[in-house]
């Protein structure tokens, strides 16, 4: 498979890894429970295109979080039950290995939250930054 050129959206954050696809979906899953994050989901989104006969690059979405800091944005915000849990997208572009979420402060707009409950979506920069980190 080739890698083609990439658009990253606005309020998409997208991190290189610098392990490979498969340890980078296993810290991921690992680093989240060691700080008492839930893995609601992992779900490999190539297996499932090759389920179907299609190809896709290594593609897979780790859905995580923590109930007790979900819930109050959801009371706020019903509609942001949309965006949580928090999702993690590991993907492939060649050699290369990327993950990309939405940025905290981009879901805080779009649903009006106030500071204190944007706090509770940091986790998602921390975790991932423990990610890539050497």
């Amino acid at each position: 498979m080739t890698s083609t050129p990439l658009t990253f959206p606005a309020g998409i954050i997208t991190k290189d890894s610098p392990h490979s696809f498969e340890a980078t979906v296993s810290k991921l899953t690992e680093l989240a429970m060691d700080r008492g994050m839930k893995i609601f989901a992992v779900i490999d989104q190539s297996a499932e295109a090759r389920n179907v006969g299609l190809d896709l690059r290594p593609t897979t979405l780790v859905l995580f979080g923590n109930p007790a800091a979900g819930t109050p944005i959801m009371e706020a915000a019903p509609l942001a039950a949309l965006e949580l849990p928090l999702k993690v997208l590991v993907w492939a572009d060649g050699d290369r290995t990327h993950l990309s979420y939405v940025a905290p402060r981009t879901l805080a707009d779009r649903y009006s939250l106030e500071d204190d409950l944007v706090a509770n979506l940091a986790g998602i920069e921390l975790l991932t930054d423990a990610l890539v980190s050497p």
